[in-house]
């Protein structure tokens, strides 16, 4: 009979999945980094934090969320020392020692508010500004809870949004648009990369409207026409020699996706407006300006159905004003505003103020005739009493503005 086999035992991996906040405290008390006073002192400031915890996300009189809020106190400690410190369990010890278990819970929150605050998305529709305010309460209320891998990844992605935003506002403000307008427009800030690449490489010096675009594209398919196929892409794309360093390599990105698209784009089998306005794989992907005057021609030759596109059916005196004040201000057609744009709008007036004939010239132009004249009464009746309101700089101007759009025009949350 022979003798059974014995395995030599393996190694067991330990995970230690106990908070970081509980391992530091423990490290700190086995070195004797944190004296018997200090934890004393933790044990009266815990109950503290866990009431203000609980009253700040909900009610300090329910046990669910009195255990949640000591869940949440926790863990906002382990995330501010894990991260201060790197994970060196000594260095998180010595800050516990030397600083408040408030004050660390405090940390991670501030670390939690800034991260919330921060662009999810590169897209300029969707920019807040980097304040954070109550209306993330609930938000602060999920990521409280949650680990610092989460956190860091978190932090990595919006990171990368924030700085293509920021390289997309400092070239296109090279090329003479602001930040205003590319929030107006509601682009992407890479498309607005990739066009202000191109701007450059066809030595010219502003962001274009629709009609530039096109003549800058038609310009490059001629140059290159021989050259059409060729993969390596023969368009050279210089960056600005002053681009800011933190810059480089987001923008290196954008050009190289650039490049990829240069075949399409020196294709001539389709025009530029189907190229760009109606294949899948551009749409969206690079920026012009909306030009009101100028660019529904291209859509549509039908007075008619201009007017139809511009109004989206509506003919109510607010939906009317709200589209004939973004033409004077030379926005993109438009029946609702959101309480944002409305602001932005303001401020645009203020600046650049508005060209109160535009928005009659489209009328005499696109709105069927029987309506015309009603139209342009409305029109009239309404900027002779707003306008100076819209242009006025005084203390309360801004407040005032905006309760007359809200009156007057179409805004929406």
């Amino acid at each position: 009979m022979s003798t059974p086999s014995h395995t030599a035992p393996q190694p067991v991996a330990l995970f230690d999945e106990r908070p970081f906040f509980e391992k530091a405290l423990q490290h700190g008390v086995r070195h004797g980094i944190i004296a018997s006073a200090k934890l004393a002192a933790m044990s009266q400031e815990a109950p503290k934090g866990m009431v203000q915890i609980a009253r700040y996300f909900g009610t300090e009189y329910l046990r669910p969320d009195l255990e949640r809020a000591r869940d949440r106190l926790i863990n906002l400690v382990s995330l501010y020392l894990e991260h201060s410190t790197g994970g060196d369990l000594t260095q998180a010890a010595e800050s516990l020692r030397d600083h408040s278990l408030l004050s660390r819970s405090k940390g991670g929150s501030d670390m939690l508010k800034a991260l919330i605050a921060m662009p999810q998305s590169s897209h300029f529709g969707m920019q807040e500004h980097g304040v954070f305010k109550d209306k993330h309460i609930p938000l602060l209320a999920k990521w409280s809870l949650r680990s610092l891998p989460e956190y860091q990844a978190e932090r990595a992605a919006r990171s990368l949004a924030t700085t293509l935003v920021e390289a997309a506002v400092w070239m296109a403000a090279q090329l003479g648009l602001d930040a205003d307008d590319l929030e107006d427009a509601g682009k992407d800030a890479e498309a607005v990369m990739r066009t202000a690449l191109l701007v450059r490489a066809c030595r010219r010096s502003a962001m274009p409207d629709w009609t530039a675009f096109e003549k800058m594209v038609l310009g490059l398919r001629t140059k290159y026409a021989s050259r059409a196929d060729d993969q390596a892409a023969p368009v050279s794309m210089g960056l600005p020699k002053d681009l800011p360093a933190k810059y480089l390599a987001v923008v290196q990105s954008v050009r190289a996706s650039v490049v990829q698209d240069m075949p399409r784009i020196l294709d001539t089998t389709l025009s530029v407006r189907k190229l760009f306005d109606q294949t899948p794989a551009l749409l969206g992907r690079y920026f012009w300006s909306e030009d009101t005057m100028a660019d529904l021609d291209h859509f549509e030759r039908s007075d008619s159905l201009l007017w139809q596109k511009a109004t989206t059916g509506h003919s109510d005196d607010s939906s009317l004003l709200t589209l004939f004040l973004r033409i004077a201000t030379h926005g993109k057609h438009a029946t609702l505003l959101t309480r944002k744009t409305a602001a932005t709008l303001v401020k645009k007036i203020r600046t650049s103020g508005l060209d109160a004939d535009l928005p009659r010239q489209f009328v005499l132009q696109h709105a069927p005739v029987s309506l015309r004249r009603d139209y342009l009464h409305l029109w009239n009746a309404f900027i002779d009493e707003a306008e100076p309101v819209l242009r006025s700089d005084g203390v309360q101007a801004t407040e005032d503005a905006l309760a007359l759009l809200r009156q007057e025009c179409n805004i929406t949350e």
